[in-house]
């Protein structure tokens, strides 16, 4: 089975939207979580999709389940303390609802420009490699600065990727690494920095330039630039 791992418990304080925390802000009517919940319910290679989500908007999330015909979510759950700790949930109810030998889509509810061509490349790269892990190229030149403010050396690009999400992997394989870094009292900022510190081997996959975190208002507004392009090409047909 092919399940996706949506987590969306952050409160986004560096969107300064107030009492509405940024994976609930609307575009068209729409909030930006079903955006990216719709990719996965879209997805034909999709078998489901588990949600975590802050606990007081669980309700919330149901009723847009419901409202936008997300069928594919079969569970919504509270998230963690942290990112990491959202996505341990997340891993448990995974594991007690479906085979530990599926894979597994884990995704930024905040990241809804991505498309079905990545979906279906990074279940194909788990398929081969074991793992698939998103990444965009570097467009701008990368330095490395020393701490009195001295830049040390400029890096070659080209050889330089931003990972982003998904990032996939076999259930099993992410659920036994992210219990062991809970026994050990680790934390990872996220799944692929936490696979490749237990030695697993990782896979890039291109994600399209497009697939950004929405994060600071700024963010937002591209989303939108975004959208109202994709709308207008449909009308208009360019």
């Amino acid at each position: 089975m092919n399940i996706a791992l949506i987590f969306a418990g952050g409160v986004g304080q560096r969107m300064h939207s107030e009492s509405v925390p940024k994976q609930f802000l609307k575009l068209g009517g729409k909030p930006i979580l079903v955006y990216t919940i719709e990719h996965f319910q879209n997805s034909s290679e999709i078998d489901g999709i588990i949600l975590v989500s802050l606990e007081d908007w669980i309700p919330y999330c149901n009723e847009l389940i419901r409202k936008f015909g997300l069928s594919k979510v079969s569970s919504v759950i509270p998230g963690g303390r942290t990112g990491f700790a959202s996505i341990g949930n997340g891993l448990r109810k995974a594991m007690e609802v479906y085979p530990g030998d599926s894979i597994i889509l884990i995704h930024d509810g905040v990241r809804p420009l991505i498309d079905l061509k990545l979906i279906s490349d990074c279940i194909k790269s788990v398929k081969n490699h074991g793992s698939a892990v998103t990444v965009a190229d570097v467009i701008e030149t990368i330095v490395e600065i020393e701490s009195d403010d001295i830049i040390s050396s400029v890096i070659d690009r080209s050889q330089c990727h931003v990972a982003r999400a998904p990032q996939c992997f076999i259930l099993n394989d992410i659920f036994n690494a992210h219990e062991r870094a809970v026994a050990e009292g680790l934390e990872f900022v996220d799944s692929a920095s936490l696979m490749d510190h237990y030695g697993y081997s990782l896979h890039a996959v291109q994600g399209p330039i497009d697939n950004i975190k929405i994060t600071v208002p700024a963010d937002f507004f591209v989303f939108k630039a975004y959208v109202e392009a994709r709308e207008n090409s449909r009308v208009f047909g360019v």
